[in-house]
């Protein structure tokens, strides 16, 4: 029985010799996380930018605080009015904090594979899922410096966490990051109390928020509130605090 002969400059002959270096050419090719190369001074350093943001969770839900200035260093203001918390889940909204094209890259990212959660299954991704989610990004991407807060609410109750820039995950009845987190805990030590309402909360918050401006350089010009029920989640901003306190 005769072999068989190709034309060496065949489609065919090119095929097979491209398939030749693969051994299992029929296998469904598998993706990878991305991965980051950030040092340890990158993550010590993601305190040192410029903000304050409160998550506290509440009777009614969760409330979310921040404040409204961006800065280079700490050292110079480059806009007095940022919204730094987005809603990225149905009733669940996560705070900017370092970087700030980490932390939109970070938000899209988060909002687009609960779209698809939801598409694909019929039903809403749980906050637990989304912290684990958001902590494994934080972990293996390329989100440059972030240190969010999530909070939100499901079936579960409330929920606040804190996404470290190493990708820990870490829930908390109330939770502070940024460059102002020493002062506003301060004052959220002193005030917070289980069976808080939301509007108990937001005032709480404000006060936090408005504590950390008085003495941060990072953080100030008002302060943006995000008030998170079953029932889905407003976000409103105030430029003077004496409209909220």
């Amino acid at each position: 029985m005769r072999t068989p002969m190709h034309d060496s400059n065949s489609e065919f002959s090119s095929t097979v010799d491209q398939l030749a270096d693969d051994p299992n050419p029929y296998d469904p090719e598998l993706g990878s996380l991305p991965q980051n190369d950030l040092s340890r001074a990158d993550l010590e350093n993601v305190n040192k930018t410029g903000t304050t943001t409160i998550g506290i969770t509440t009777a009614d839900g969760v409330v979310i605080a921040t404040d409204m200035r961006a800065s280079l260093g700490g050292r110079f203001v480059s806009n007095k009015n940022v919204q730094k918390v987005e809603q990225i889940h149905p009733t669940g909204a996560l705070t900017l904090v370092g970087s700030v094209g980490g932390a939109q890259s970070f938000i899209a990212s988060l909002r687009a594979e609960v779209n698809l959660y939801e598409a694909r299954r019929g039903e809403t991704m749980s906050i637990n899922a989304l912290a684990n989610l958001a902590g494994n990004f934080a972990r293996g991407g390329p989100f440059f410096a972030i240190h969010p807060i999530l909070g939100g609410v499901d079936e579960e109750g409330s929920h606040v966490f804190s996404i470290d820039p190493a990708g820990g995950v870490m829930e908390d009845d109330y939770t502070v990051t940024g460059s102002g987190m020493q002062l506003a805990y301060g004052h959220l030590e002193q005030s917070y109390e289980d069976g808080l309402s939301n509007e108990e909360a937001m005032t709480i918050a404000a006060r936090g928020i408005k504590s950390a401006v008085e003495r941060d350089t990072g953080s100030g010009n008002g302060v943006f509130l995000c008030e998170i029920t079953d029932e889905g989640v407003d976000i409103h901003g105030h430029n003077d605090f004496d409209e909220v306190l």
